[in-house]
């Protein structure tokens, strides 16, 4: 039997150095290094499937179409039948806006190939992972030895941090030796994230929403009748801070307090907002944050990274890894080493670093740039409130605690908001997203991107008179 050598048509081609895979990387890095490198981000839109498919009119085959092909395809129809959410005018949902470090740090831990599962085979990727999330953790003023691991998103991590949540209150339950209840119970505020629906779902366990008050905040006298009532089957209590409809933050404070009078996990959701603590403009807002047992923070909204990644923190990182730890032959010489598995504090096994991007971005720019860029974002959206509050034609929902900016247009039904913004994406001038508030349509600006100025979103104001 014969080997094909390197370079021929055989198996190895795909991983050697050969003179077709060398041209391949460059077009790709020159690719890249445009996209990076350019001084307007697209902001493209979305097409139908049935355009995309006249316009590819190709499949995936035995011989392949080639990399000047496929890299083609890609830049010049898939690509731009994408939204660019680094766009300074991407202001629906909540934007990204990744550092140049970030982005070029995020190609090369695909380069290195490295894993980020183990202590064994990613030492070093762990170190600096953890670095990371220890630095995170005073910032949020969690104490020393708190700990996680980044995930994949704020919905993996709510609900990882929810089965820890579980987990702790089973083994303490079975400690003392009572029993479990019929059904456990986590509390949150109407105004919760979705995921927390979800992640309740997944664990087969029952949601009790509690009221806030008009402003949206989740206050300890809401949560204390749901506590009284459901006592011992009550495992955890949500607080968001930094809701995605309106950048709420919960009274946090209040909600932490209950501890001291009832026996609950307190996790707090800050995938998007909580990065804002990072700036003296809106650290106050965040008072308590300190005393959760769990919390998230999605570094690939307001922390400048590439998707995906989510930071997981626990008070104490054993509950995590007592909950999530995976059990097998083969692990066994991880699981009997001491050395710290990001795999064991999430429900995860195979992960990517997804953590090196922003200890990269962070180690390169210093944290004094984050927290300019994020009070520039929350100045740039406070002051676009003040204005929208003083047209005649507008009417501000709410004042924003954070970055998100809500707002009527007086007089415009649903379609008429809808037409508006389709106007601005085939024009390409901006994305922005109808929204809806107590059955009342509206609009919204999510304002993270240092980028997005005062001036364009005035712009944006005037197409509306």
């Amino acid at each position: 039997m014969t080997h094909p050598a390197p370079g021929s048509s055989g198996p190895a081609r795909m991983h050697e150095v050969t003179d077709e895979n060398v041209r391949l990387i460059d077009r790709v890095l020159d690719f890249s290094r445009r996209r990076l490198l350019a001084s307007e981000v697209p902001l493209d839109k979305p097409m139908s499937e049935r355009e995309l498919s006249r316009l590819v009119n190709e499949r995936i085959s035995e011989e392949g179409m080639g990399a000047d092909r496929a890299l083609s395809v890609f830049e010049h129809i898939l690509s731009p039948a994408c939204i660019s959410t680094d766009h300074p005018q991407y202001l629906a949902f909540i934007p990204s806006a990744p550092t140049k470090a970030a982005q070029a740090f995020d190609m090369a831990v695909s380069a290195t190939a490295l894993y980020g599962g183990s202590w064994m085979e990613g030492s070093g990727v762990v170190h600096a992972e953890n670095e990371t999330l220890a630095w995170l953790a005073g910032e949020f003023g969690l104490p020393a030895g708190a700990g996680g691991v980044f995930v994949q998103g704020g919905t993996i991590g709510n609900l990882s941090a929810l089965v820890a949540a579980r987990d702790d209150a089973k083994r303490r339950r079975r400690a003392a030796g009572g029993s479990a209840p019929d059904s456990w119970i986590v509390v949150c505020s109407e105004e919760a994230h979705s995921s927390i629906a979800s992640a309740a779902a997944v664990m087969d366990v029952e949601v009790v929403t509690v009221p806030t008050d008009e402003d949206g905040q989740l206050r300890g006298a809401h949560v204390r009748p749901a506590l009284a009532e459901h006592g011992d089957a009550v495992f955890a209590v949500v607080a968001t801070a930094g809701s995605t409809n309106f950048g709420i933050v919960d009274d946090l404070r209040s909600v932490a307090d209950l501890k001291r009078e009832f026996d609950f996990w307190f996790h707090v959701d800050g995938a998007y907002g909580l990065a804002a603590m990072l700036s003296p403009i809106a650290r106050h807002r965040f008072a308590g944050v300190e005393d959760a047992d769990s919390l998230i923070v999605d570094p690939h909204k307001w922390l400048y990274t590439p998707f995906d990644s989510c930071a997981l923190l626990y008070r104490t990182p054993e509950a995590g890894r007592l909950a999530h730890t995976q059990h097998a032959a083969y692990l066994d010489t991880l699981n009997e080493a001491p050395e710290w598995n990001p795999s064991d504090y999430a429900i995860q096994l195979t992960r990517r670093a997804r953590g090196l991007p922003l200890w990269f971005s962070l180690s390169t720019y210093g944290a004094g740039a984050y927290r300019a860029a994020i009070g520039q974002a929350l100045t740039v959206a406070h002051d676009i409130a003040a204005e929208i509050a003083s047209r005649p034609e507008l009417r501000l929902v709410r004042d924003p605690q954070l970055s998100v900016v809500v707002f009527e247009r007086i007089g415009w039904e649903a379609a008429d908001y809808a037409a508006w913004s389709d106007r601005l994406l085939e024009a390409q001038t901006a994305f922005v997203t109808p929204s809806s508030h107590r059955g009342r349509s509206n609009l919204r600006f999510a304002v993270l991107n240092p980028r997005t100025t005062l001036a364009q979103l005035t712009v944006l104001l005037d197409t509306l008179r």
